[in-house]
């Protein structure tokens, strides 16, 4: 059963070359934070490309919860009127952010320090993942959660009366926890700091300074320390969203593994800290290029050619690398499955705590589609089985996991045998347009 309703089992089976434009929806990150951001300054900020999945729209509706005004124009274009830092309402009713745990914990982040109290919910899945990591440094603030056992939602947030600002080091990657910080310490003055050990996607800097927060970025011993200053006055803006690189993912990685296949995905974000699948890829012998290269928006961008890729081989992919791909690396275990030897994932236990424990979810699948893996806690072995190699064949659980379900359906796309999913509803949290996508490229998808 889909959080979403009821379930959707659907199948994927062997297909021929894929071929045309990838027009993938924009950017996840990119659009959750332009909304936050539109909310908290005065005026009015334009968006257009905004990713219109579940798990956006959640945060626009928490937007309005907060009292901001979020026009809904058309064409994925949005006007947010904004009611400038610290001037959050408190919600009449309860946030309910669905799957989207970037839109908790960025919403918690950015209401802590305003004095007022908000109950959050999600859905099964939701429910489930850790909230501590966010509520313990919001604590530092003066803000005070209380939730069920293990800091899990439901949870209400009682927002600091008088916030103090904060120097907190980030225990583990996390660009969720590194914005939550961020956006918290915009109503709180003097300078609030981030530490981390391992730079991470750096979305939240950038759009800060396009709002005109003072952000500045410098190093101290080795480590990224990322210095806002508090109070300023956000001003509106008109922001283009690229398109979305993990999306993006799903139909480059199919491409690589179906015969035959030449496709282009256009306008796709290529911002360092979020384009590491496409260099693993590279150095797996992946025919991958970047065309007409640009910058929008102070995002860099460029459009993406993918062609089938028989010749994969399986590498030791550097940990430094994963928070600049963590979400990729379901469907990249997938490409492993097609390579030749073993591919090796390390420092991902990040993986273990997103929507669902990802590493065991594709472990299990791949297993069952006639591919070797092996996991711990912080790691994961594919032993690749070449092209054409793999069985397939298996039903699998998505476990509620977006990722999970688009990754098992790329993988179909090149089994001898189909491969089925219990679930692809959750699929539409983030890429609403998925199956009209990939079939206009030719892959066979279908529901059952």
């Amino acid at each position: 059963m889909s959080s979403h309703g009821t379930a959707i089992p659907m199948l994927s089976r062997k297909s021929g070359p894929l071929r045309g434009e990838a027009h993938v929806p924009g950017d996840k990150s990119i659009s959750h934070r332009a909304l936050i951001l539109g909310a908290l300054a005065v005026g009015e900020t334009r968006i257009t490309g905004l990713l219109e999945g579940e798990d956006v729209l959640a945060t626009a509706a928490a937007m309005r919860a907060f009292g901001a005004e979020v026009i809904d124009h058309g064409r994925a274009e949005y006007s947010v009127h904004g009611v400038g830092t610290g001037g959050f309402a408190e919600p009449d009713q309860v946030v309910d952010c669905g799957n989207s745990g970037t839109s908790v914990r960025l919403i918690m982040g950015a209401m802590a320090t305003t004095p007022i109290a908000t109950t959050f919910t999600g859905d099964a899945s939701l429910n489930r993942r850790p909230m501590a990591r966010v509520t313990d440094p919001l604590a530092l603030f003066g803000a005070r959660a209380h939730g069920r056992s293990g800091g899990r939602l439901p949870l209400v947030l009682m927002g600091a009366e008088a916030p103090v600002p904060v120097r907190y080091t980030l225990p583990v990657p996390s660009a969720q926890v590194k914005s939550a910080v961020l956006l918290a310490g915009l109503n709180a003055p003097g300078e609030t700091q981030v530490i981390e050990a391992e730079a991470t996607r750096d979305h939240t800097e950038r759009m800060l300074r396009g709002f005109g927060a003072a952000v500045e970025t410098g190093e101290e011993g080795g480590a990224r320390v990322i210095t806002l200053s508090g109070q300023p006055e956000l001003r509106p803006q008109r922001i283009a969203v690229p398109r979305d690189p993990s999306s993006a993912a799903f139909p480059v990685c199919a491409a690589l593994i179906t015969e035959g296949s030449d496709i282009l995905v256009p306008n796709i974000g290529l911002n360092p800290t979020r384009a590491g699948l496409f260099e693993t890829l590279r150095e797996m012998g992946a025919d991958l290029a970047y065309e007409n290269a640009r910058e929008e928006g102070g995002e860099p961008v460029a459009d993406l050619r993918a062609r089938f890729s028989p010749e994969l081989k399986g590498i030791e992919v550097d940990p430094a690398r994963a928070a600049s791909m963590i979400d990729e690396y379901p469907v990249l275990s997938v490409v492993a499955a097609y390579a030749e030897g073993a591919t090796v994932m390390r420092g991902v236990k990040e993986l273990r705590v997103k929507e669902s424990d990802r590493i065991a979810a594709m472990a299990t699948g791949l297993r069952a589609a006639g591919v070797e893996v092996e996991e711990g806690e912080d790691w994961w072995i594919v032993h690749g089985r070449g092209h054409g190699g793999v069985r397939g064949g298996a039903t699998v659980a998505t476990h509620l996991d977006h990722r999970i379900a688009m990754s098992f359906l790329v993988l179909g796309l090149a089994t001898a045998e189909p491969v089925t999913l219990d679930d692809g509803g959750p699929i539409a949290t983030s890429f609403p347009v998925f199956e009209p996508l990939m079939a206009a490229l030719g892959a066979e998808i279908e529901r059952i």
